[in-house]
Order: structure tokens, then sequence, then C-alpha cells
């Protein structure tokens, strides 16, 4: 479902993502001449100066010092691929550190380093995460749980406890687990770690989101996840309803392919492609008939893909009123349907449910993907 946003879109700050890869307080020109510093420990390969800069962020030290030996001249590109690729290696702490800068003297064989180091998170807070994933993990994941089982209990708790921070302060997943609110890093943060100590792959995904009700593009974080040996898109974000609506979950943004994501989304870097609709995965799955098929067609539901059932289309009044008809005698008061038409057309159509002695007629219609048809969701009283 496709949560109406207000004015405050959920969002990064501006440059609080791109500050964890394209930091904004270095200074990649301080090259100064001086001696080697006594007992500081010796970095000579590439390999070495990525491991030695990942033990110190993962003990979140903010001054790591050493001395390099090799040939210096090319040492300032050296060091900032060492710190890209240690951060790319631990997707969690490219996320959590705020900005990092280095600066090294020396002569042409040997180097003192210094490299300087901020974080949005503290070793204590990021060992809080772990305990709290490994609890929340351990009451939610049941055995002879398969991976599409883990995902969607994995969403659907981080939808129902979290919700968005409209102060846009709070940047981690220690926020969102200690304070319940955090902004769209927090909760790819959450679901990152979640989903991996689940046992399941899966990546952040760093871009931007376009709200249908702004047409503003705003910097935004998803996560990309590995299910069956297909990549798919999951912005548990844009799938909690904002304002924070307790108790409810969105669906809109569940297992999507890169062409659905690119109706509002954009990303920046390249990532895994995410080509295989989910429903047709579902179908599939519904065919085995095995003892998960309940699970299956409920999630099925969930997702809305009866609408892609033929028999879902309505195209007249006639069929309007027919199946607006059944839900009345059962004691319903609202319909989802599928509408091949005009949005004039639609609004002729709707007023005719009138003649059913309904009132106070209401409606929210959207395109729905991958067809020229709406998606329509109508009450009454």
């Amino acid at each position: 479902m496709r949560w109406k946003r207000g004015s405050a879109a959920k969002m990064l700050l501006t440059g609080t993502l791109i500050a964890a890869v394209i930091p904004l307080c270095i200074d990649w020109e301080m090259v100064y001449a001086s001696s080697t510093t006594s007992g500081a420990s010796v970095v000579k390969t590439d390999q070495e100066l990525q491991n030695t800069l990942l033990r110190a962020m993962n003990q979140r030290l903010g001054q790591i010092q050493f001395v390099y030996q090799g040939k210096t001249n090319q040492l300032k590109g050296q060091l900032k691929q060492a710190l890209e690729e240690a951060l790319e290696s631990d997707p969690y702490m490219n996320y959590t550190i705020e900005s990092y800068g280095y600066s090294y003297s020396g002569s042409s064989k040997s180097a003192n380093v210094s490299v300087q180091l901020s974080y949005r998170e503290t070793a204590a807070q990021t060992a809080y995460v772990s305990r709290q994933v490994r609890s929340i993990l351990g009451d939610m994941i049941k055995p002879g749980m398969n991976d599409h089982e883990k995902i969607k209990a994995i969403h659907d708790w981080i939808v129902l406890h979290l919700k968005y921070d409209e102060t846009l302060q709070k940047y981690t997943a220690y926020d969102g687990l200690s304070s319940g609110s955090t902004v769209c890093q927090g909760y790819s943060l959450l679901a990152y770690k979640m989903l991996k100590d689940a046992g399941i792959t899966n990546r952040i995904v760093e871009g931007t989101a376009t709200p249908r009700n702004t047409g503003v593009s705003q910097l935004h974080a998803w996560n990309l996840v590995l299910l069956d040996g297909k990549w798919y898109h999951l912005d548990t974000t844009w799938d909690d309803p904002a304002p924070d609506r307790k108790g409810e979950i969105g669906f809109g943004y569940y297992l999507r392919t890169d062409a659905q994501m690119k109706k509002d989304h954009a990303w920046t870097k390249s990532y895994p492609a995410a080509n295989t609709p989910y429903r047709d995965t579902l179908k599939q799955l519904i065919r085995q008939n095995d003892s998960r098929k309940g699970f299956y067609k409920k999630l099925e539901r969930d997702l809305e893909y009866q609408l892609y059932d033929p028999s879902q289309i309505v195209s007249s009044s006639a069929q309007l009123r027919s199946k607006a008809q059944a839900v009345i005698k059962q004691g319903g008061r609202s319909l989802l349907f599928r509408y091949h038409g005009s949005k004039e057309a639609l609004v002729d159509d709707l007023q005719d449910l009138y003649r059913l002695g309904v009132n106070s007629i209401s409606y929210v219609e959207s395109g729905l993907d991958e067809t020229e048809d709406l998606r329509v969701y109508v009450t009454w009283k």
C-alpha cells in the first residue's frame, strides 16, 4: 500500500549519508616532513592498511597512528582507497561512520600516518544493537522458518516498532531500538543487521526518493535482499505509515523489482539487478502446495497481488455495484478493486453506488504497477 506523506518526507538530512562515503572534513594535502614515530605499529601492504583501519573502526577509535613503510609517492591515494574499501567491506560500519580524515609526514620510503574518525554510534551502542537483535530474532524466528517467512517477520517488526523521526536528528539502528524512532538510515541499518543475523544476504542502497505529494527528490536509504538466488528491494521506511499509525503495516515497497522502484526511487551506485516480480515467485510457491501454502496465500493478499487476476477488473458501474453488494451483504464497508477506465468514468461509477443505500463514499486511487489500470480503495457508511 502506498501511504500518503506530509511535507516532512522520510529522508536523510543532506550530507549525512554522503558523509560516510565522501566526508566533508578531509584535508587531503596535509603532508609534512618528520621522522618516524618510535614504537608505532608498522604497515607495509595495502591489505595490512585496510585491516588496520577496520580494526580501529570496530573499536571506535577516534584516532589511529601507525608507520607506513614503502614508497610514499602515492600514499594519499592508497589511504583514500583503503578507507573506502574498509568501509565497503562492512556496510553497517560504512553508515555508522560520520566522517574521516587523515594526515601523514615522512620521507619517500616511510611515513607517519594519523587517521581521524568520528562515529554516529559508539562501540557500546553497537553492542546494545547486537544484543537486542539477538533477543528479537530469538523470539521471532521459529525452527523450520524459511527465508520468505523470516523476511516478512523482520519487515513487519521494524514497521510496527519504529516510527519516523520527524526531528531528523536520529540516524542509527541504536536510535531506533533505544528510542523507537529514527530516519531512513536507521531503518535500513536495523534491517541490514536483523536480516544478516537471520542468515539473509542483503545490502544497503543509497540514493534518492521522490514522495508523490511533493515531487521533490530527497536523500534516502533502503535495502536489497537476496532471496532464493534473486535480488529484491525492501524499503521498510516507506512501508511505515507517516505519521505513525499504531498496528498498521504497508507493503508498497516489499520485495520490489528495479522497474517498480524506479517510479519514485533512484540509486547512485551500481547494485545487483532486481528483475523478478515477487508476485511471480509467490505464484510458483503456491503451486507447490506444501505446508507453507497458507502463509504464501496470505502474503499474496497482503501484497494485493489478487488485483492481477483478470476477475478483479472492474470496467462498468454494474460490475462495481455487484462487487459492492457482495461486500455489503457480509456487513463490510470497504472494497479494493482494479479499475479499467478513466478517472472521470471512475467517479461516475462510484457515484452510482449511492443507489445501494450507502452514504459518505470516499476513495483513494493510484496506478497499478505494470498495467494501465487503477488500484481503487473505496469506503462508505
